[in-house]
């Protein structure tokens, strides 16, 4: 594995591994926020990306018709934690809307392919207030580049594969609504790589800030005085089929409805394990949870229109859940859920012929469902699911999960 991928991925799993370790210590406080989420962040800034490919990027022998650069992107803090006022860390990822499409002429004909770019990192982040309402900020550390190239049909690099390490550097000026809600203004940049063949990268953009806050002594006591129940920790056993087809898969991530994402390799059916925890909970609506998840899967064997040999493999995951209890009844509390960026061992990476990039991915899954029962001792969910690596790495064909059904027993 490359320095630039262990570096990622060993930035990426503490996270995990101290929210779980945290729920612990907060099992007989889960209405106060984690404190391990008492200084943390996240941030969503949108924007125009900038990177100046072009013929430099071909390799020898291939002519440029032309390069369509698509500004619009999208940045996120992933998780930020301030270790005081002025010093913080944090994981950032940058992500286009639209590829870098390439013409380019091969054997006479006019070609069109994509460039994927995307630009992860880890970086420190010094900060300056000025007055009560308006911060400065710098920050600067690793970026990790991933670029997704493309081949002729001989199977010959024309843009070829890249993920490396660089620098990451930034600036930002902040105006703070609330001590939770900040608006901001940032840019970003990364360096040319000759190297590499890789032009710079700068980002500028608007967007906000939100900053975890512990709860009052009062707002503590409205949570314990509504008597509302709320399971501490459950196991579920889940079914998988596609006997229903694909279409709730399709229904969200497509370009009209991007909430979610698809696959190239298709999951037939499956089993999971999972084990869930209650972190925190509102006096009523928002819940954070994490789990561990166990998997096996047989797959569909289409490999676009050829029937190949159907295929098994497992998972393993390790997963925050952002829970939403939209309704309370007497006789059940339903609720909406959503993983995201659930680190994953995947034990096979061709699966059904596409290439599904490296044995570390990330699991994501969305879904439904109802505690019920006396006590609320029993849990039902339905869900969809999906596979990849979140373009840290070149190749990313993804796989895709239809519905399963989980039945749980809360303990």
């Amino acid at each position: 594995m490359k320095p630039a991928k262990q570096v990622l991925i060993l930035a990426l799993l503490p996270v995990f591994f101290l929210l779980a370790s945290q729920t612990l210590l907060a099992q007989d406080e889960r209405s106060q926020i984690p404190l391990l989420l008492q200084r943390s962040y996240f941030e969503v800034t949108l924007g125009s990306i900038n990177y100046p490919f072009g013929a430099e990027q071909l390799e020898p022998g291939y002519n440029l018709v032309g390069v369509t650069v698509p500004h619009t992107a999208v940045r996120l803090v992933l998780w930020g934690y301030n270790f005081n006022d002025y010093i913080a860390a944090q994981i950032t990822y940058m992500h286009p809307v639209s590829w870098v499409k390439y013409a380019y002429s091969e054997g006479g004909e006019e070609q069109l392919r994509s460039v994927w770019t995307n630009v992860g990192g880890f970086t420190m982040k010094a900060r300056l207030p000025l007055g009560d309402k308006f911060s400065v900020y710098g920050e600067g550390g690793l970026g990790i580049i991933t670029r997704a190239g493309f081949k002729d049909h001989q199977g010959n690099a024309v843009v070829k594969d890249k993920n490396f390490g660089t620098f990451l550097f930034g600036a930002g000026l902040k105006y703070h609504l609330t001590k939770k809600w900040a608006l901001q203004l940032v840019g970003n940049y990364s360096p040319a790589s000759e190297k590499h063949n890789q032009p710079y990268t700068s980002f500028v953009g608007g967007g906000f800030s939100y900053q975890f806050v512990p709860y009052t002594e009062k707002q503590l006591k409205k949570t314990a005085d509504i008597g509302m129940i709320h399971p501490k920790q459950w196991l579920q056993l889940g079914f998988t089929s596609n006997v229903l087809g694909y279409g709730v898969n399709n229904l969200v991530s497509n370009k009209y409805f991007p909430i979610f994402w698809g696959g190239m390799a298709h999951v037939r059916q499956g089993l999971s394990l999972n084990y869930q925890r209650n972190v925190f909970h509102s006096e009523k609506f928002f819940a954070l949870d994490w789990g561990v998840n166990a998997s096996v899967w047989q797959t569909t064997g289409l490999h676009n229109d050829t029937q190949l040999a159907r295929e098994n493999f497992f998972t393993l995951s390790i997963f925050p859940v952002f829970r939403l209890n939209f309704l309370h009844t007497d006789l059940f509390d339903a609720y909406f859920y959503y993983t995201v960026a659930a680190p994953t061992f995947i034990s096979k990476t061709i699966i059904d012929g596409f290439d599904t990039g490296e044995k570390f991915t990330f699991m994501d899954n969305m879904g439904a469902g109802i505690f019920f029962g006396e006590d609320r001792r029993y849990n039902a969910e339905l869900k969809i699911g999906h596979y990849s690596n979140g373009n840290i790495f070149p190749t990313n064909d993804a796989v895709k999960v239809p519905l399963s059904l989980n039945i749980g027993y809360v303990f």
